[in-house]
């Protein structure tokens, strides 16, 4: 292979549309061996890699249909499938040649023919198609069979419609239970993909055919494991126990070499595992899955970060997976900066009083590396570390302190922003390393590790002495400073004033920061917060004291954890990019449709309590009209426009206004407020039918004036010298 690569290099050169015209015009006579064809063929279809337009070769080289010979025939098809749809009006040139070759007697011409055509979805194909295809799915060779089976896909795609008067997913059907293991894959894939369309017939599977999938899972290739595999989180378990025996039959899987296989199976028996009670079977999966994950850990770093996105869902669901394989996380010197931060992740989720000491010792060495961004990742992690591990936070205040004492400025910062959390974790602990904090306010040049120095000034204002000499600093430069550190300032600011009220200089410090948030900042958060306070000290000090000192809740890891259903949703795409990015598929990918668990008596109740629905939205066949807000716009075939315009109120829409036409040639209309698919049911009459009527044509928005309930709008404004009076 490696010399005919070297050998066809040559054609890769760019060429004019006359010579190509004229080489294959000069290959029809004295070419016996097609040899001159062939070679015309090769550059043409190298210039059309090279990104070069050779479409208006497009009869010169359908002519070549007829050659006997398959290379021949295969470059053709490349070409069809490249050109076809710009030349749709030439097509039926070449459709005699694909029914021939849907004939022939060779299976892989009659692949070819079949395939090319299903690339090329315009109607004059298509309808040559679906007869060629029903016989290619029946054909007696399995690899027509197959190539067929991904060919309905590609129908369906093209014309839902069509495929499903014909007969043809029920004719998929009937494949998933073929002799041949690759053709069932095929007919998975292809119900998978029809399945997963917003339009798509629903795709589910029963115990006995999802037992004929197993089956073929020892014979089928790599890609079709993984087809027939993700299909089976389409069998949704009845009982306990037929869980339990899927599970034990793709268990197998685990030990395969292939890491797309490893990680399907880990998601179907995360899944299954929502439909058992066995405690013991469940623990022997979780234990089961642990070493195949680890080993993904050995692959190369893109790989590697594909399973540690994977593994920090998993922990987060099943933690006994890998309980007991901190170390396995511990970065490496040569791992690029996006696997050491996704190790890290997974780090301080595994730790516990077991391992704190080790992986507080691992991230003490992790903070003094030279990679910005990830000695910041593990400042805050040992901060969070702290948070979590009661055990450990002793320990970690006191890394931390070590850590600010080398005054690298971005170390310093991330410690104070966890330090205050440490603060709310325990409350009255750790205030003793407050004047440490203070003396390197001076470096804190970044909005969040500013923000929490204010907070934590503010908060604990009566026991810092001067207090109101460091406010008195940090406000210099109020009115530059970003809206983050400008509420901390306003809300410290008032703290200081409830902490110390008969200080002169606490006085006009928070009027002064009130005056200029009320007054000087347009950012209306800002400015409503002032507002709020300043009314507060004006009317009621000691409840402002209640509202702004009230005591806080202690910060708990609880916020790091992902909600239960959102989680049981993410683990059904394992391996995807939505297990990459954290998110659904349906959120970033068009048209695609949602996964959940769905109920059944297997599931058990901790599942069932956080079920969350998906809809499948049924999308009309055809483009619709929906009127827009405002009077009704006439239709053009409307006889009475002259009288709706001269109207000085538009007269209620009839039954037939909300109806909405479909397709204008056939006249067919959906109704929108129609409960079932019959389009006799009557609309139902409500609010919507008289919405129009109030509004005059001139004002579409005349019916807006209650629609917030008559509120008035009530303008904050300073209460004149009332607090200077009472300052």
């Amino acid at each position: 292979m490696s010399g005919q690569g070297g050998q066809d290099a040559k054609f890769f050169q760019r060429g004019k549309i006359q010579e190509f015209r004229a080489e294959l015009e000069a290959a029809e006579t004295k070419d016996k061996k097609f040899t001159k064809r062939k070679t015309v063929l090769k550059k043409i279809v190298a210039n059309i890699t090279m990104g070069n337009d050779m479409s208006p070769l497009f009869t010169d080289v359908v002519q070549s249909l007829g050659t006997p010979l398959l290379e021949i025939k295969k470059m053709v098809y490349l070409f069809l499938v490249c050109y076809g749809r710009q030349k749709a009006d030439q097509l039926h040139l070449v459709i005699p040649s694909f029914l021939q070759d849907c004939n022939d007697r060779n299976p892989l011409v009659r692949a070819l023919a079949i395939r090319t055509m299903s690339y090329i979805p315009t109607p004059v194909v298509i309808e040559s198609l679906t007869d060629q295809l029903r016989h290619c799915l029946k054909d007696r060779d399995p690899y027509v069979r197959k190539t067929a089976a991904i060919c309905v896909a590609k129908l369906y795609a093209a014309d839902p419609r069509k495929a499903e008067k014909g007969g043809f997913v029920e004719m998929l059907r009937d494949l998933l239970l073929d002799a041949n293991a690759t053709v069932v894959a095929n007919a998975v894939a292809a119900l998978s993909e029809i399945g997963d369309r917003q339009d798509g017939v629903i795709f589910k599977l029963n115990l006995t055919v999802a037992n004929k999938l197993l089956t073929a899972l020892g014979e089928s290739s790599e890609w079709g494991t993984i087809y027939i595999l993700d299909s089976l989180l389409r069998y949704v378990p009845e009982k306990h126990e037929d869980a339990e025996m899927i599970a034990e039959r793709v268990i197998v899987q685990l030990n395969h070499a292939n890491s797309a296989v490893v990680l399907t199976a880990i998601k179907v028996l995360l899944y299954l595992m929502n439909y058992m009670d066995n405690r013991k079977i469940m623990e022997y999966i979780c234990r089961k899955m642990g070493p195949p994950l680890v080993t993904l850990l050995s692959s190369g770093p893109e790989v590697q970060y594909v399973a540690l996105r994977n593994i920090l869902l998993i922990i987060q669901r099943r933690p006994a997976v890998l309980k007991n394989d901190v170390k396995v996380f511990f970065c490496k010197y040569n791992d690029p900066i996006y696997v050491k931060l996704a190790k890290l992740e997974i780090m301080y989720r595994l730790a516990r009083d077991e391992n704190a000491r080790e992986v507080l010792a691992e991230l003490q060495e992790y903070a003094s590396e030279v990679d910005v961004d990830f000695v910041r990742k593990a400042v805050r992690s040992i901060g969070r570390l702290a948070i979590k591990v009661q055990a450990a936070a002793d320990a970690c205040i006191q890394a931390l302190l070590e850590l600010i004492e080398t005054k690298v400025t971005y170390v310093v910062q991330e410690a104070v922003i966890v330090i205050k959390d440490v603060f709310r974790r325990y409350p009255g602990k750790y205030e003793g390393i407050i004047p440490t904090l203070c003396e390197h306010l001076d470096s804190l040049d970044e909005p969040e590790s500013k923000a929490a120095m204010i907070w934590i000034v503010g908060q604990f204002a009566n026991r810092i002495d001067n207090a109101d000499e460091l406010m008195d600093d940090l406000t210099y430069t109020f009115l530059e400073d970003p809206t983050e550190v400008q509420l901390a300032l306003l809300t410290a600011a008032v703290k200081l004033f409830i902490y110390k009220p008969h200080s002169d200089t606490t006085k006009a410090l928070v009027h002064k920061v009130l005056k200029w948030a009320t007054e000087e900042v347009d950012n209306p958060d800002l400015r409503d917060r002032g507002f709020m306070y300043w009314r507060m000290l004006a009317i009621n000090p000691t409840v402002a004291g209640q509202v702004v000192l009230a005591e806080k809740p202690p910060i708990t890891t609880d916020a790091d954890r992902m909600d239960r259903g959102a989680l049981d949703q993410l683990l059904l795409h394992t391996g995807t990019l939505g297990s990459i990015y954290h998110k659904n598929p349906e959120t970033f990918i068009r048209n695609a449709t949602g996964r959940a668990l769905t109920d059944s008596p297997a599931l058990n109740p901790l599942s069932r309590q956080v079920l969350v629905p998906i809809a499948r939205t049924n999308l009309p066949p055809t483009s619709i009209h929906v009127p827009g807000p405002g009077p009704p716009e006439p239709s053009k075939d409307a006889p009475a426009t002259a009288d709706l315009l001269q109207a000085d109120v538009p007269p209620a829409p009839s039954n037939g206004a909300m109806a909405i036409a479909a397709n204008g040639t056939n006249g067919s209309n959906i109704d929108l407020m129609a409960t079932s698919s019959s389009q006799e049911s009557p609309e139902d009459g409500g609010d919507d039918d008289e919405a129009p009527a109030q509004a005059r044509p001139s004002d579409p928005y005349a019916g807006l004036d209650n629609a917030f309930g008559g509120y008035i709008g009530d303008e904050p404004r300073p209460q004149g010298n009332g607090l200077l009076d009472m300052l």
